[in-house]
């Protein structure tokens, strides 16, 4: 298994990719990039963006959620629609051409997590600040759209997309890889949600057979499904060759209501999780997710990362150290 770190592109910088190197990190996720003048990931802007990771010696090995406006005509179902699944297609090609094998989208009118999340000011060990969701502060909340999307429509709008797509990455070379609804409610302002559930995610993998269409497996979503259940998860879809790469990151509590914590203090056995990875043959990227608030940290929140990304390295090298 390969250690891997997220940045924006108003992180990504020599500072931050030398942070990387001296933490371990072989491999880059690039998410919410920008959309060249045609309306598409532009060829020369990914280009420059992997060389400038290459020369650090690191590797570019996914693209992450596609800007909104890129997909609102088709998550909406719009006259437009056609049009910009084309271009979506293009984008595809571009990262194909240059060798970036895998592109994380979500496919939801309510968005994930970062939308629907509070700071905690002092909830966390030792007064870290956590972000928590509760339920029932938003599932009377005004709907985000005209008339409300059922989750039927919403499954028919992702074959649609996925019918579209799917043999376009297939011949491109690029693997698409679903993240789960976050929080996984079915509904969200009177939006229907898709991957709440182990067998919804197992229902995406099915409407379109290919090597090119699986998960983006963000272990903490799924954990907030059933923590008890997640392990059970790795094992199944690990063992299908269908988790393209990982958020590792834990939680305590589950939906309707539950917290982001230290990796190591959660529901979840973060060490049985990486056995299980290992166990049923994953051999991808893994990432630390959102991480908490530690005291004296930067923006960026290199010191949680620093400690989740030592977290999962050491359980590597024990695993390793174990066969």
């Amino acid at each position: 298994m390969k250690l891997g770190l997220k940045f924006g592109l108003d992180t990504l910088s020599k500072e931050n990719l030398q942070f990387a190197q001296q933490m371990g990190v072989t491999h880059i996720v690039v998410h919410s990039p920008r959309l060249g003048n045609e309306g598409v990931l532009d060829y020369f802007e990914l280009l420059r963006m992997k060389k400038f990771i290459d020369s650090f010696g690191l590797e570019l090995c996914a693209i992450e959620n596609l800007p909104g406006d890129h997909m609102h005509p088709i998550t909406h179902a719009t006259p437009a629609r056609d049009a910009q699944l084309a271009k979506v297609c293009t984008s595809i090609e571009n990262m194909g051409k240059i060798g970036i094998p895998i592109l994380g989208y979500y496919f939801s009118l309510a968005g994930v997590s970062g939308h629907w999340r509070t700071y905690e000011s002092g909830g966390g060990r030792g007064g870290a600040g956590l972000k928590s969701f509760d339920y029932s502060l938003v599932q009377d909340a005004p709907p985000i759209v005209d008339e409300p999307v059922s989750v039927a429509e919403m499954w028919e709008r992702l074959a649609y997309f996925l019918e579209w797509v799917v043999p376009v990455a297939e011949n491109a070379g690029v693997k698409l890889a679903a993240h789960q609804d976050d929080p996984p409610a079915e509904t969200l302002f009177s939006t229907g949600r898709l991957l709440t559930n182990h067998d919804a995610m197992q229902r995406l993998i099915d409407l379109v057979p290919s090597p090119s269409n699986g998960l983006e497996f963000c272990q903490g979503t799924v954990a907030e499904m059933g923590p008890d259940e997640t392990i059970a998860a790795v094992r199944r879809f690990a063992a299908q060759g269908k988790i393209f790469y990982v958020h590792f990151r834990n939680v305590r509590g589950g939906f309707p209501k539950f917290d982001e914590v230290f990796i190591d203090e959660g529901d979840v056995d973060m060490i049985a999780a990486l056995k299980a990875y290992r166990d049923a043959g994953y051999d991808g990227v893994i990432t630390p997710d959102h991480t908490p608030r530690v005291i004296g940290d930067e923006p960026y929140g290199h010191r949680g990362r620093a400690f989740a990304l030592g977290y999962i390295r050491a359980g590597m090298q024990a695993l390793e150290l174990l066969d």
